[in-house]
């Protein structure tokens, strides 16, 4: 009976982390792997549940006007396709094997947050004149659709097969590549997140790989999660939050190891 309220209280805070960094599948797909013992079951879910979450925190930056329209439905067409791929890839996996190779990419990502020393590019501050935003790559200035479209492609990919880290991945890829400030980034790469979920959750629920008992309430917190993190003004907070995830992270990675040894 305490699983369930668990589960939601860890969807609300990932929904508020995602919504502001990216990175809250840090903390469900591990709680997930440890509730569900079919790995293929526990993605699947979380897939179930991280939509609300991004479509939520989506539609806040929409309306706020935070979205490069341009970019919009080249990058979500592209984030989905390469998302139901990776999905595809992920459902064919056998669960023994599928299992070591989950608890690889879930430390591997750990291991990126804590390198990255709970830090993503600064906002630029607000004074009369604001420093200049940094400049795009030359291949972003030429072929800024084209480059958008294969990271959308690549980094669905990712997210329809594992997933966790995605929306961060698409924040640093978005600040460096295109010389996006630090909002529009986040409200951009929630289109690609969003258009990526949506498409695994779709193929997950075609092959019976969601369970929704917990989906759906996990769901309600995620989107409540996205929209306050969409709305919120975090200042100071991130590093107390990266480092709670990273703990976590590995904490679960640890008990999903003890599980592949004792053979369960």
């Amino acid at each position: 009976m305490l699983v369930l309220p668990l589960l939601c209280a860890v969807a609300l805070a990932a929904g508020l982390i995602d919504a502001i960094a990216g990175g809250g599948g840090l903390l469900t797909v591990p709680a997930l792997l440890v509730a569900l013992a079919d790995p293929r079951l526990a993605l699947g879910t979380n897939k179930g549940q991280a939509v609300f979450g991004s479509g939520a925190s989506l539609l806040s930056f929409v309306r706020a006007g935070h979205v490069d329209k341009k970019r919009f439905w080249p990058t979500f067409l592209a984030a989905g396709l390469g998302s139901a791929a990776g999905a595809r890839a992920l459902l064919s996996a056998r669960p023994e094997v599928l299992r070591p190779i989950v608890l690889v990419l879930l430390i591997g990502v750990a291991v990126f947050f804590a390198a990255r020393g709970g830090r993503r590019p600064k906002a630029a501050p607000k004074p009369d004149a604001p420093p200049p935003a940094p400049k795009p790559w030359v291949i972003a200035e030429r072929r800024p659709l084209a480059t958008a479209v294969t990271i959308a492609l690549v980094i669905g990919a990712y997210d329809g097969f594992f997933g966790p880290g995605t929306g961060t991945f698409l924040i640093l890829l978005y600040t460096t590549v295109f010389g996006d400030d630090l909002t529009r980034a986040t409200a951009n790469a929630k289109v690609a997140n969003f258009a990526s979920n949506l498409t695994a959750m779709v193929s997950f629920a075609l092959a019976g790989r969601i369970d929704f008992r917990l989906a759906l309430p996990m769901a309600v917190a995620q989107a409540v999660g996205g929209v306050l993190g969409a709305r919120a003004a975090v200042k100071g907070g991130e590093q107390l939050i990266r480092s709670a995830v990273l703990l976590v992270s590995l904490a679960l990675a640890a008990r999903l190891a003890y599980q592949i040894l004792a053979g369960g």
